[in-house]
């Protein structure tokens, strides 16, 4: 078969016009980015807004493991196999960053014959939004330290600036630094630091605003930093957001592309799925259920994760209510939850099978708890045996009470979707039986803040309890009171295992959730709680991807994907 690369080259797109066409939208409402891309026009985002929404459907994963688990592969597959079975459908999928694609993971647009293309393009700088939400964050950095040099208005405690700059790239020499070194005209010397684009405040609120208007007001409400006596200064403060939504105008219009078999995707935002709630943009979710009967869309890394924030911020933020939950899984990484070394995991082996697949089994009785009807999807590798197969097809009928189908969208297209396709529109179109209730979060907005914490690392992470020393404990108190209780919470954790520990796999249970740093995301409305060791800004692996990446003699780009 031929590679993923192969296959995206001899890809025949149309143009970006006859995608839009599928979904009723004109040329004149698109801005073209070349012949295969192309922003919706705000105007025709407004036009959209009476429409009745479609259905939405979630695909998640367990916990990522080296063995693959093709999430990205699922939602784009799925996507369409729901178009080859007649129904209007779309896909909604996060932007890559530039970090991962030079670092360790590469490109990320779907496999085989499930991808989204062009991928180069899609890849590298695509439209560029990232840039545009870099451009602004800094601003923003500028425009704060500028504002202490001037005189300080806002009395801003200098050794209590929260707002690092930020560079799309993965630089660990930048995690720390001094700056404004040289002399009274450069400003104070001051500790200061860079994130990676994706950890930005700014993606977290430009992925959550439902519009301009609501996109400038949540810039505003982000803390730069405090007073002596504790008081948050916000950007507002420093008259920054105006000039910062300027900035992201044309990047929050929402990118579509298409998939191999030509069927529309939007392609936009890409919050971290630990910093952040690792979601596209609500902006595009919400445009996309006004235009297709089916919306796919992906949250970050496993469900405990990805799922956890999709439907208790994202959901919740934007006013979206979803139909069905695709949990993927592979029988390489089921294996490797049980134990199985990486070069041994094309050998068929049940035992370990049957050890790993507890953490398939939580993560469908976790989303179970919000009231989302769920399906799994086994996507299908070479290794995978008949019997491995029919082992966890029947575990997750009999024991799950879900149903479970072998998927082959990787090598097949559409063609190997289909009965996913059929039982997704089936779940869909029964509105939610699920214990005769609808979709509910995981906690109330009036719940307290450390309560809230807790819900999620015992019911998700299935911890014993959550532990924080004073300081910590302290700052939730304080956060209580002045007014951020009603915030959901994003926990920054590993994403290979339930627990604390990447090390930990299948299944682990009372486990202790250490609590090291809490953040107030005053704009996205989250209070981001860091449990165990979680960078924002990533280095470069020992090989990165960026070594083998390269133009080939007739232009095109090898070792990207």
């Amino acid at each position: 078969m031929p590679s993923d690369i192969e296959i995206a080259r001899a890809a025949k797109m149309q143009p970006i016009q006859q995608v839009a066409e599928k979904l009723g939208i004109a040329a004149d409402e698109l801005h073209p980015y070349g012949r295969a891309v192309a922003k919706v026009d705000h105007a025709t985002i407004d036009r959209l807004k009476d429409r009745p929404d479609g259905k939405l459907v979630l695909v998640t994963a367990i916990n990522p493991t080296p063995a693959g688990e093709g999430k990205t592969t699922t939602t784009v597959g799925l996507g369409d196999g729901l178009n080859r079975i007649g129904k209007k459908a779309m896909i909604c999928l996060r932007e890559p960053s530039l970090g991962p694609c030079f670092g360790m993971k590469g490109g990320a647009a779907g496999g085989g014959y499930a991808q989204i293309v062009p991928m180069e393009q899609i890849n590298l700088h695509f439209t560029g939004d990232f840039h545009a939400i870099g451009s602004a964050h800094n601003l923003l950095a500028a425009m704060l330290d500028n504002h202490i040099y001037w005189g300080n208005e806002s009395s801003l405690d200098q050794r209590r600036i929260a707002w690092r700059r930020v560079v799309d790239m993965n630089d660990r020499a930048l995690r720390q630094i001094t700056s404004s070194l040289g002399g009274v005209s450069n400003g104070f010397p001051r500790e200061d630091g860079f994130d990676i684009t994706v950890a930005s405040e700014v993606m977290a609120v430009f992925c959550l605003s439902t519009s301009m208007a609501d996109l400038e007001e949540r810039l505003g409400r982000m803390i730069v930093g405090y007073t002596r006596d504790r008081k948050p200064v916000l950007a507002k403060d420093i008259k920054a957001p105006g000039a910062m939504a300027v900035l992201l105008k044309d990047a929050f219009m929402p990118n579509l592309v298409q998939t191999l078999e030509n069927n529309p995707a939007f392609v936009h935002g890409g919050p971290f799925a630990n910093i952040a709630h690792g979601c596209n943009s609500a902006i595009a979710t919400r445009t996309a259920l006004k235009l297709a009967d089916y919306v796919v869309t992906e949250a970050g890394f496993g469900a405990d994760l990805g799922a956890e924030k999709f439907f208790d911020i994202k959901c919740r933020k934007a006013g979206l209510t979803p139909d069905c939950a695709v949990i993927v899984a592979t029988i390489r990484a089921l294996k490797s939850n049980g134990g199985v070394a990486k070069d041994d995991l094309g050998t068929e082996n049940l035992d370990a099978l049957k050890k790993g697949i507890v953490n398939l089994a939580r993560h469908v009785r976790n989303v179970r708890k919000f009231g989302v009807p769920s399906v799994v999807a086994i996507n299908h590798f070479v290794t995978d045996t008949p019997a491995e197969h029919d082992f966890v097809l029947k575990y997750c009928r009999e024991e799950l009470g879900v149903e479970a189908f072998v998927c082959a969208h990787w090598a097949e297209g559409s063609a190997g979707i289909e009965s996913l396709s059929q039982h997704v529109v089936r779940l869909c179109d029964e509105g939610h039986p699920l214990d005769g209730r609808g979709f509910t979060h995981l906690y109330p907005d009036d719940m307290p803040l450390w309560d809230k914490v807790k819900t999620i690392a015992t019911e998700i992470y299935g911890a014993e309890d959550i532990i924080a020393d004073k300081k910590i404990r302290d700052q939730f108190k304080e956060l209580q009171a002045a007014g951020y209780g009603h915030f959901p919470i994003c926990v920054a954790k590993t994403q290979y295992s339930f627990s604390t520990d990447p090390n930990l796999k299948g299944a682990p249970s009372h486990h202790m959730v250490p609590i090291r740093e809490v953040r107030v995301s005053g704009g996205a409305e989250f209070l981001v709680v860091i449990c165990g060791e979680i960078m924002t800004m990533p280095g470069l692996p020992r090989r990165p991807a960026a070594e083998t990446i390269r133009i080939d003699s007739e232009g095109r780009i090898d070792g990207l994907f």
